[in-house]
C-alpha cells in the first residue's frame, strides 16, 4: 500500500526509488514528458499523486504571487543591476517582495540556490544562468521559473541576444575601414557568449574579413587588461569584447600603453552598462535593454503562478548600436609598425 506523506516535502528521489526508476527518468516525466513513455510518465503521475507531490504545472493557481526570487551570476556586474531594480520596480508595483541571490559565476550554485529559495517564494527569475539543463530541469520543477538571456526550450524565456546588434557594429567597423577585427570571449560556461561569438563569425564570413579570437575570459575589467596585450601583439584594428566591462579594462591598458581609442585600434562593447558613456573616450557598444527584460520578466512570472499550465512563452527583446567615441577609421599603417 502506497502511504501519503504528511509530514515532509516529497522529493523525485522518493518517487524514483518507489518506481524502481532513475531520478532523471522521474524529472523528465514533469519537465519534458516527449522523452518518456507513455505508460512510465503515467505511472510516475500516479505514485506522484498518492505521495502527495504537487508539480506546478498542477498547483492551484494563485491570485497574485506572494513573493519572487532572482538568481544572478555576478551582482557585480553591472549589466545585471538595471534588470534587478526593473524586476523589483514591478514587483513592488503590485506589493509583491523580491529576493535575490548570487551565485559569484558558480554555475552548480544555481540548482543550491534555487531550492533555498522555492519555499519561500512563488517563483523564480534565473538571469543569464549558466546552470546546464539537467540542473535546470531541476529548477524547473520546484516552481515557475522564467529565463532571462538563455534559450531553455522547457522553459518560459526572455532573450537579450543582439544578433542584429553584432552585425550591425561588424558592418559599422567595416565600413570605418577595419578588415581585421578581435573578438574577446566572455565565460566559457555562458551560453550568451556561444550566441555572440557565432554572430560575429557569421558576419565576418559574410563580408570576408579577418577574425582572431582570444579567451575565454571573465567578465570583468581585469580581463580587458589581460585582454589588451594579446590583442596588441596582433594586426587586429578594431575589437569586439564579449562585454563593456572587458571593453572597458581593454581601453585603460591600451591608453596606459600609449594607444590612442578611436585612431589606432576600436572597441566596441555589448550591454551599454552605466560605465559607458562615462568613459574616456565613451564607449562605441551594442545596447541591451535589460530594464525592459525586468518588467516583462515579472509579466510572465506572474502569468505562469497565476495561470498554472500556461504555454511557455518566448519573448525577444531588439537591441541597438550605440555609436560613441571609441571606434573611428582605421590606421593606414600597422599597429606594431607604428609602435616599433
Amino acid at each position: 500500500m502506497t502511504v501519503r506523506n504528511e509530514d515532509a516535502a516529497v522529493t523525485l528521489a522518493q518517487i524514483a526509488a518507489r518506481l524502481g526508476l532513475s531520478e532523471s527518468t522521474v524529472s523528465r516525466a514533469f519537465a519534458d514528458p516527449g522523452k518518456v513513455a507513455p505508460r512510465t510518465r503515467e505511472l510516475v503521475l500516479a505514485e506522484a499523486t498518492a505521495l502527495g507531490y504537487e508539480h506546478p504545472s498542477t498547483s492551484r493557481p494563485r491570485a497574485q504571487p506572494t513573493g519572487i526570487g532572482v538568481i544572478v551570476p555576478d551582482i557585480a556586474n553591472p549589466f545585471f543591476p538595471p534588470i534587478i531594480r526593473a524586476i523589483q520596480a514591478r514587483a513592488g508595483a503590485a506589493g509583491i517582495p523580491v529576493l535575490i541571490a548570487d551565485t559569484d559565476e558558480h554555475p552548480r550554485d544555481e540548482l543550491a540556490r534555487a531550492r533555498f529559495l522555492h519555499d519561500k517564494v512563488d517563483g523564480l527569475v534565473l538571469i543569464s544562468p549558466r546552470a546546464d539543463d539537467d540542473d535546470l530541469r531541476e529548477i524547473a520543477l520546484l516552481g515557475p521559473t522564467v529565463v532571462i538571456n538563455r534559450d531553455v526550450p522547457f522553459l518560459p524565456q526572455i532573450t537579450l541576444e543582439p544578433h542584429e546588434g553584432i552585425a550591425m557594429a561588424v558592418e559599422h567597423l567595416w565600413a570605418l575601414g577595419h578588415r581585421h577585427i578581435a573578438y574577446l570571449n566572455g565565460p566559457s560556461s555562458s551560453w550568451s557568449n556561444d550566441q555572440r561569438r557565432t554572430a560575429v563569425r557569421k558576419a565576418m564570413s559574410r563580408l570576408g574579413g579577418e577574425l582572431t579570437e582570444f579567451g575565454p575570459f571573465e567578465p570583468t575589467m581585469t580581463s580587458g587588461v589581460h585582454a589588451a596585450d594579446l590583442v596588441s601583439a596582433s594586426d587586429a584594428t578594431a575589437v569586439l569584447a564579449y562585454d563593456d566591462m572587458i571593453a572597458l579594462g581593454l581601453m585603460a591598458r591600451m591608453q596606459f600603453r600609449g594607444l590612442r581609442i578611436g585612431d589606432d585600434v576600436s572597441v566596441v562593447g555589448i550591454d551599454d552598462n552605466p560605465l559607458s558613456a562615462t568613459a574616456y573616450p565613451s564607449l562605441t557598444t551594442i545596447k541591451i535593454p535589460g530594464d525592459r527584460a525586468g518588467r516583462v520578466a515579472v509579466d510572465e512570472l506572474t502569468a505562469h503562478i497565476t495561470r498554472p499550465g500556461e504555454p511557455i512563452s518566448r519573448v525577444r527583446l531588439d537591441v541597438s548600436l550605440v555609436v560613441r567615441e571609441s571606434t573611428g577609421p582605421a590606421p593606414q599603417t600597422s599597429r606594431r609598425t607604428a609602435q616599433s
